[in-house]
């Protein structure tokens, strides 16, 4: 069963980094489009950062010149390095992507990371 699980969240001081990490697993397929998202309490999921199957890259503004989203199609991995955090960016991160298995094009969501930035 194909999954994407992802790692590498935690607590972190204001100012600092995180890497997160999401995996795909699960059978023999291809990566398309991959995303990151993220949910603060009581609010809207919203999309941080997007990577094409061609390497192209979109950001939310918020964080835009702090984060950058990358892959690494033969790990099977999309990674998400987050510099300069603040507590705004304290969520619940998930990562969400296309990928073709058995001819099919599905999507699937990891079940998530939790970033905390507090003093």
């Amino acid at each position: 069963q194909v999954q994407l699980v992802e790692s590498g969240g935690g607590l972190v001081q204001p100012g600092g980094s995180l890497r997160l990490s999401c995996a795909a697993s699960g059978g023999i397929f291809t990566m398309y489009g991959m995303n990151w998202y993220r949910q603060a309490p009581g609010k809207q999921r919203e999309l941080v950062a997007r990577i094409s199957g061609g390497g192209n890259t979109n950001y939310a503004d918020s964080v835009k010149g702090r984060f950058t989203i990358s892959r690494d199609n033969a790990k099977n991995t999309v990674y998400l390095q987050m510099n300069s955090l603040t507590p705004e960016d304290t969520a619940v991160y998930y990562c969400n992507g296309d990928l073709l298995l058995l001819g099919q094009l599905r999507n699937y969501w990891g079940q998530g990371t939790q970033v905390t930035v507090s003093s």
